[in-house]
């Protein structure tokens, strides 16, 4: 008998958890899409690398001050409609992209950004607790495991896609002077691929508002809201870990999303698709991750490593040869890859160091909580932000030093070394004396 509801529970979440998946595939194909989306404004509206970082500022910031509405939002309307309510949030967004890219004015496509990350912000506020719920506990973290796969999956597909629709048919203005003409045509194709993900995001949003996706029970709050966080920051262990996740989101953004960029700076045609060599570097570290934590190594050990990894891999970065080809010509040409700079295929191999950031600085960070679980995933969840300002301080540093956008990857090494430090003590700190 048991054996028989045991079944039938599996049954029952396979479809839940089909949809979560889908879910989750749209977050990484919109949140990845600005690696390559980035460096193409750049080269239509002439920006700066400071003005280029905005690109990707407001649409991290959106998490700053929308994480804690958004919670608001779900217990007042439930986690399903606050899905297809963030979807609506996003496809809205998609919509804003036509009268930007018609004007071509460069602060519509800021709030079309802004937009988009604010919509992102509540899907994911909603989605992320079906991953853990719908399902046996014990098994979660393979669920966890799945869903950032599929995550890091979809960045690898949308450059590619993004390179397909609209970068195929610009590659000979690679470094290029462009006349007004050349940039109404480069920014019109914008149009008919954001009007159809528009498209495509309504008609899903609409799909899992009908769809037989169950309703999460809420938690009882307990105590006052201001008082939960107070209490939760109190855990050196969480506050640590929050700014652990918030410097990780800073180099993980920069490593995926400015990439491109870089690329487009060193005259490489297919910088739009730059981002999808970083993300398959993230989709092999995870897998490493789900094979060898904890069989062959601990949490803690694994984000030493990375740590370690990402420092090394930086100092490379800044003060590597940007005409050298030797990683290329060992790795990637044997395979009938192209030649790419030695620079830009280690910022690629970021992805190595940063794939297993994120999964082991959540279960550290939250060790002990208890009742204050809730409060330090939310937390946690703002650490997001770090995605806003990690850019545009290396649009800073890019600006300020002689070396360019090559040296604008100095910015990566500190908050590499605070992972460090968190890997080695900052998890373990169980008071603030």
């Amino acid at each position: 008998m048991e054996t028989t509801m045991n079944n039938s529970q599996q049954k029952s979440s396979v479809l839940p958890m089909a949809i979560v998946a889908i879910l989750f595939f749209v977050l990484g194909f919109a949140t990845w899409l600005n690696g390559s989306l980035m460096p193409y404004l750049k080269q239509i509206l002439q920006l700066t690398p400071f003005q280029a970082s905005l690109i990707l500022f407001s649409f991290y910031i959106a998490v700053t001050f929308t994480a804690l509405p958004s919670a608001w939002v779900i217990r007042k309307v439930g986690y399903k409609s606050g899905m297809a309510l963030g979807m609506g949030i996003m496809m809205i967004a998609g919509l804003l992209f036509i009268p930007a890219a018609k004007t071509q004015i460069f602060p519509l496509f800021l709030l079309a950004q802004l937009v988009m990350g604010t919509g992102q912000t509540l899907l994911q506020t909603a989605v992320n607790p079906y991953v853990v719920r719908l399902g046996p506990e014990e098994s979660a973290a393979a669920r966890v495991s799945v869903m950032g796969i599929l995550n890091k999956g979809a960045g690898v597909i949308a450059p590619m896609v993004f390179t397909a629709l609209i970068l195929d048919s610009f590659k000979d203005r690679v470094g290029t002077t462009l006349t007004q003409i050349q940039i109404d045509e480069m920014a019109n194709s914008l149009i008919l691929p954001y009007l159809g993900m528009a498209i495509f995001i309504g008609v899903l949003a609409f799909a899992v508002k009908k769809s037989p996706l169950p309703e999460l029970e809420q938690e009882a709050e307990e105590g006052s809201e201001k008082g939960q966080i107070k209490e939760a920051l109190a855990r050196p262990n969480l506050a640590l870990g929050v700014v652990a996740l918030f410097v990780y989101v800073a180099v993980e953004v920069i490593a995926g999303d400015t990439i491109g960029t870089y690329a487009l700076t060193l005259g490489v045609e297919n910088y739009g698709v730059m981002t999808s060599y970083t993300m398959v570097c993230m989709v092999i570290g995870y897998t490493l991750g789900i094979i060898c934590i904890p069989r062959f190594i601990s949490q803690p050990n694994a984000l030493l490593i990375s740590a370690i990894l990402g420092v090394i891999l930086s100092l490379g970065i800044v003060f590597g040869d940007s005409e050298s080809f030797t990683i290329a010509n060992i790795i990637l040409v044997p395979f009938g890859g192209a030649e790419l700079p030695d620079t830009l295929l280690l910022i690629a191999f970021l992805g190595l160091a940063n794939a297993i950031v994120w999964p082991a600085v959540w279960p550290l960070a939250l060790s002990g909580m208890g009742k204050l679980t809730s409060t330090g995933s939310a937390l946690l969840i703002m650490g997001i932000a770090g995605g806003a300002f990690g850019p545009v301080f290396w649009g800073l540093t890019s600006s300020a030093t002689s070396l360019g956008m090559q040296g604008g990857y100095l910015v990566m090494i500190p908050c590499y070394l605070f992972i460090l430090f968190y890997a080695v003590k900052g998890h373990k700190m169980t008071s603030w004396k």
